[in-house]
């Protein structure tokens, strides 16, 4: 199984467990992230565990960069791709709508909708091939009666993506290709920490990776289309 996973950077985050456990499972995963000592340091990690592991660096909002990281990741590892995840991302305040900075809302879309959409496109030819399995990170802010207030740029960077989520579902049924996407609330990475302190409510990043290798398991042929709520 090969599993492309994109915001794989710092120590501590979500991308590292989501990696490990699909190394785990025995995939060969290639971890993408815009820096490129960060991203070589978790596939080493990987490595020095036995894993299959390989590092891309690649600005994920720049089409053509992600045209040129496909067809690197074709030419390196073929032309079949079984899982894509789309974490890459990130959250921010943007504060009261009428007093807040278009660049902020730009940026909130730029790093969580655009980024998930050119991996997506560039990838689908491969997915299509091994009628794989697309994940998605939107975020409880994306749901029904989530307290957005602050945060309407991330709020509406994540409902696009689960928007387009479900459109890769709908266009992908006939290739075999599934999508699907988790909302998580706040999730116990290092940095989340850092900001909340370590007594805040907390999904824990394993619980995030286990859903992510379920998504993209064989156990979950039957499941498309889908926002699966992440919360303790």
């Amino acid at each position: 199984m090969l599993s492309l996973i994109t915001g794989v950077g710092s120590k501590g985050q979500v991308g590292e467990a989501v990696a490990a456990a699909l190394a785990t499972r025995g995939d060969t995963v290639l971890l993408v992230s815009r820096v490129e000592a960060e991203v070589s340091a978790r596939a080493a990690d990987l490595g020095a565990a036995g894993r299959q592991a390989y590092g891309y660096a690649c600005d994920l909002s720049d089409a053509r960069a992600v045209d040129r990281l496909a067809a690197r990741v074709r030419s390196d590892h073929g032309d079949r791709l079984d899982a894509l995840v789309n974490l890459a991302g990130g959250f921010g305040l943007s504060g009261s709508l009428a007093e807040s900075d278009p660049a902020v809302f730009d940026h909130q879309l730029k790093i969580n909708l655009i980024t998930a959409y050119l991996s997506t496109r560039a990838f689908l030819p491969l997915l299509r091939a091994a009628r794989g399995s697309v994940v998605f990170f939107a975020s409880e802010a994306a749901l029904e009666g989530a307290r957005t207030s602050g945060t309407s740029a991330y709020a509406a960077a994540k409902s696009a993506v689960v928007a387009l989520m479900r459109s890769v579902a709908d266009e992908g049924r006939e290739y075999g290709v599934r999508s699907n996407a988790l909302a998580p609330a706040a999730i116990r990475t290092a940095s989340n920490e850092a900001d909340m302190g370590t007594g805040a409510r907390y999904v824990e990043r394993d619980d995030v990776a286990s859903a992510v290798v379920f998504l993209c398991s064989s156990g979950a042929s039957a499941i498309t289309g889908q926002v699966i709520r992440l919360r303790k």
